[in-house]
């Protein structure tokens, strides 16, 4: 008979894709044992859960011994005998042992690195691919239709993911013509390819270095420069707008506002004329289908505004505003703030917290887009989650660095393990169809 409880608890400190400390974590049921890492931000929401660092001066103040200790000293000794099918049990009393509303006693990287590992500890006790033992949790039905996500690819790093002149943190190219997360992959690592040549001729080698997320980071002076690199790029290679690609953004505008005006493009501007800065670009650009973290993580009315007056098409996504947070989330969806949520399991430091937001949103109406952060590892933990959670769409960078194409090679695992199983969205709201 297969026994579920948990017999230890070891954590360690390991390296992210930027060479900084983070906790990864092995949790043990007799001989057999899973492991999770936590990745990390460099854009973040004040708001997240607290990632706890040491401070000092080894790695710069950003190592993690206290964080791994806590989980080795008090954690470790907590949770020995404890169930691992009961996930949310689990991590609730962690929550309570931490007694904090951000985490910041025990730090939300000790305590997720627990809650993910327990995850996949029970579904690999239980026999079951992680993506079903994650729809199990999430969802309140026995029939599994399993969704994959689309893949939002980041293939030009700008603000704090890049050390060139673009405000924008992120452009992102979406296959929304692929049948299949297979041929969305190739057809993205096809235009990615491209650009390169394509920077490399206009704008030299330099050009094609890349940033945190794989994307490349040239120094180009506009968005709209970038735009149209990107576009050259998509009908460069066969493809058409509108019909194969879209793009998406991931604005990250607390990183280039002072507190009173927003700095992009060489501009000086207030949330007013940083509202019509981006109605003018979605009228320049229609095809741009998706816009993140348009104004600063506190502006509330900023977000609504730029809801209230875009066509229900366009997606408004909401991450330093919301960070996973379901108190902050209910607030966006009452003041109509946005209509996406950009689920991060790191800004909120558990998994059942993750999936209480992600099922919020999805009861509001709120799609929803899985994310890596800027700070990765080669776990690939998300990508199953996306499947489970069938959120439909998941971002994870460029398909360049194994931080990044981890998270797109297990999908494509999945994909051929679920073989006529696999549905691919025809839109972004197609999760209505798996809830």
């Amino acid at each position: 008979m297969t026994d579920f409880k948990i017999t230890k608890i070891k954590s360690r400190w390991i390296l992210d894709s930027r060479g900084n400390p983070t906790v990864e974590t092995d949790i043990f049921a007799g001989d057999v044992f899973t492991r999770s890492a936590v990745p990390s931000g460099a854009s973040t929401g004040i708001l997240e859960a607290l990632e706890l660092r040491d401070g000092g001066a080894a790695f710069l103040g950003k190592h993690v011994t206290k964080a791994v200790a806590n989980v080795n000293e008090i954690l470790a000794k907590k949770l020995i005998g404890f169930d691992v099918r009961e996930q949310e049990k689990i991590d609730l009393e962690m929550i309570n042992i931490d007694g904090t509303d951000n985490k910041s006693e025990l730090g939300a990287n000790a305590i997720l690195s627990v809650s993910l590992s327990t995850s996949k500890l029970a579904a690999r006790l239980l026999d079951k691919p992680l993506f079903e033992h994650l729809y199990e949790l999430s969802h309140n039905k026995s029939r599994k239709d399993y969704l994959l996500p689309l893949p939002c690819c980041n293939i030009i790093n700008g603000g704090e993911h890049a050390g060139n002149n673009l405000s924008i943190q992120e452009f992102m190219i979406l296959p929304i013509g692929a049948k299949s997360f297979s041929q969305a992959m190739q057809n993205v690592a096809e235009v990615y390819q491209n650009l390169k040549s394509i920077l490399n001729e206009k704008y030299g080698k330099t050009a094609v270095n890349v940033g945190d997320e794989g994307g490349f980071a040239p120094n180009l002076s506009s968005t709209k420069e970038a735009i149209d690199v990107i576009v050259e790029a998509i009908e460069g290679s066969g493809f058409f707008m509108n019909s194969d690609f879209v793009l998406g953004m991931d604005a990250a505008a607390s990183e280039f506002y002072d507190g009173t005006i927003y700095d992009i493009d060489g501009k000086k501007l207030s949330e007013t004329e940083l509202l019509q800065y981006y109605l003018d670009m979605l009228d320049d650009f229609p095809y741009i289908k998706s816009i993140e973290d348009p104004f600063d993580q506190h502006a509330f009315r900023g977000f609504s505004n730029l809801t209230a007056k875009i066509d229900k098409s366009i997606q408004i996504v909401d991450d330093d505003l919301t960070v996973t947070n379901i108190k902050i989330l209910q607030k966006a969806i009452h003041e109509n703030a946005g209509n996406t949520l950009l689920l991060k399991v790191n800004q909120i430091g558990s998994l059942t917290e993750a999936i209480k937001a992600c099922q919020m949103a999805f009861d509001n109406k709120f799609n929803v887009m899985v994310s890596h952060r800027s700070g990765e590892t080669e776990d690939p933990f998300i990508a199953d989650l996306a499947v489970g959670l069938c959120t439909g769409q998941i971002k994870s960078g460029a398909p360049c660095r194994s931080d990044r194409n981890s998270k797109y090679n297990q999908l494509l695992r999945i994909e051929e393990l679920l073989g006529d199983n696999a549905n691919y969205p025809e839109s972004f709201d197609s999760w209505k169809k798996y809830q």
